[in-house]
């Protein structure tokens, strides 16, 4: 791999994948997930990232003690394998179990992160839960990032990436990039094509979309998936079909220009003072 420079990583090749994921069926889920890196792979890719709980169905009927994961669930072994082959990064999301013993204990709206390595690890648990996800779902407690090849890559989960908060303490940390896996259902496209796009824009780093596809369960989703550039521009996306992949280079020499010129994430105040009230009559 070509040097980006001293101190600067050289460019990296992702993809945002979409596809459709059938509630409760894991095998299922995973064989349509290493499709669809091997197809990321065949373009080049270094790092693929898959929608929120693609792994699990995004449909309440799957969100069950039996039908959440751990790391290291023999499940797991072709998309591990997949990823060790073809030297990808995956990052996917899924229904994780924590700590749970004759039931009890944690389940998290999670992403699982394979290495091209064959290591596997759950990183980060979605920390705005939307709606029925409450339910049964418990919050995460901490912002996490992956780094890879020289890039520090912030993790978010669909609502999280609706708080310009998130994404910002992710560029904070140190992130040019922000990945999101997420699932969007069809009517909502008008807000998933205006949040990420703002993440990017707002911090002047890149951000990687992926949206679930298709019906899952009761659910109809639109997938959208997409990859921003530090303006909130559109590299590539597309529709709402699937299997289908968004590809993109990421350019940290693109970082740098755009925070320099529009320094938007510097020049964020840290409080904004105390409010004062004009009465008028």
């Amino acid at each position: 791999m070509s040097s980006g420079g001293p101190g600067r990583p050289a460019p990296l090749r992702v993809a945002a994948a979409q596809g459709v994921s059938v509630p409760g069926d894991i095998p299922a889920n995973v064989a349509t997930a290493v499709s669809l890196v091997l197809a990321a792979a065949e373009g080049g890719a270094r790092l693929v990232v898959l929608p929120e709980l693609f792994l699990t169905g995004y449909d309440v009927t799957a969100w069950t003690p039996e039908g959440c994961l751990v790391p290291d669930d023999p499940a797991l072994d072709p998309l591990r394998a997949a990823a060790r082959e073809h030297a990808v990064t995956v990052v996917v999301g899924a229904a994780v179990a924590r700590g749970v013993v004759d039931g009890a204990g944690r389940h998290t709206l999670s992403v699982i992160v394979f290495g091209a390595d064959g290591s596997v690890a759950a990183p980060y648990d979605k920390q705005h839960l939307f709606s029925d996800e409450r339910a049964f779902f418990d919050a995460g407690d901490h912002g996490a990032s992956i780094l890879l090849d020289g890039w520090e890559l912030g993790l978010g989960i669909c609502y999280d990436g609706c708080f310009p908060e998130h994404a910002a303490a992710a560029s904070a940390s140190g992130a040019t990039a922000y990945l999101c896996p997420a699932a969007y259902a069809v009517g909502s496209e008008h807000r998933r094509d205006l949040y990420y796009a703002a993440r990017a824009l707002d911090n002047g780093i890149y951000v990687v979309f992926a949206g679930l596809a298709g019906r899952c369960g009761s659910g109809e989703f639109s997938g959208g998936s997409a990859v921003y550039d530090p303006q909130g521009r559109p590299v590539d996306r597309v529709g709402d079909g699937a299997p289908a992949l968004a590809f993109a280079d990421l350019d940290p020499d693109e970082v740098s220009r755009v925070q320099d010129r529009h320094p938007l994430a510097r020049d964020r105040l840290a409080g904004l003072g105390e409010r004062q009230r004009l009465a008028l009559r």
